[in-house]
């Protein structure tokens, strides 16, 4: 017969207690599972999932699920009164500067008749601007040119053509001298100044005055 060690007022004590624990932790845990069972049949018929977070303050999305609204840049007006604070432009030329930050071609427009009405664009004052800026390097022709690139009226467009020819000899004999100040020597270097004389836009009457008549065309 093998020996058992005697059982003490402890050891009883001990065995009531775990009886006791087993016997309210099984219902207890039966009906956990049931809660468990019936939350995740109640979460699939309304599309949410058990094991994700639950929302907060009654559903609400947090402001980390919100999109989040891009800044935005400076308004339409804004950017073309910079464009027109750095020099004159004429209306087609700010038009296309401003397409890209527009959301249609009528927005553009909008904005344009405001800066016209308001005084700080002016097709008229960018051709004054441009002729005086292009006169000392520059022929009517080729003046002429961009000044109908930028949509100036044709009007004012002959007008100033006429102002630029009237002063065409002076200029481009100006130019010249800066650039050669010596009669061409012969054929192949009068061909070279006159080219250079045509490639800024002055008439070939005008260049035949500097250089003299010459036998190149």
């Amino acid at each position: 017969m093998s020996w058992k060690p005697p059982v003490t007022s402890a050891d009883r004590l001990r065995a009531k207690l775990d009886d006791e624990f087993e016997t309210v932790a099984k219902p207890e845990g039966l009906r956990r599972t049931s809660d468990l069972r019936r939350a995740a049949e109640s979460a699939a018929s309304s599309g949410h999932d058990p094991d994700s977070p639950a929302p907060q303050d009654g559903g609400a999305p947090s402001s980390e699920d919100k999109p989040r609204t891009p800044p935005k840049g400076p308004s339409l007006k804004m950017r073309a009164v910079g464009y027109l604070s750095r020099r004159e432009h004429a209306r087609d030329e700010l038009a296309r500067k401003l397409a890209p930050h527009a959301e249609d071609a009528d927005e553009v427009e909008r904005v344009l008749d405001a800066l016209e009405k308001e005084g700080w664009l002016s097709t008229e004052r960018f051709a004054q601007s441009l002729v005086h800026r292009r006169a000392s390097r520059q022929g009517a022709a080729r003046i002429v040119q961009e000044l109908r690139q930028h949509g100036v009226d044709d009007t004012q467009v002959s007008e100033l053509r006429e102002q630029l020819r009237a002063t065409e000899y002076p200029r481009a004999l100006e130019v010249w001298q800066k650039r050669f100040g010596a009669k061409p020597e012969d054929r192949a270097a009068y061909a070279k100044q006159a080219r250079f004389l045509a490639s800024r836009g002055f008439a070939h009457d005008v260049i035949r005055r500097i250089l003299g008549a010459g036998d190149d065309d």
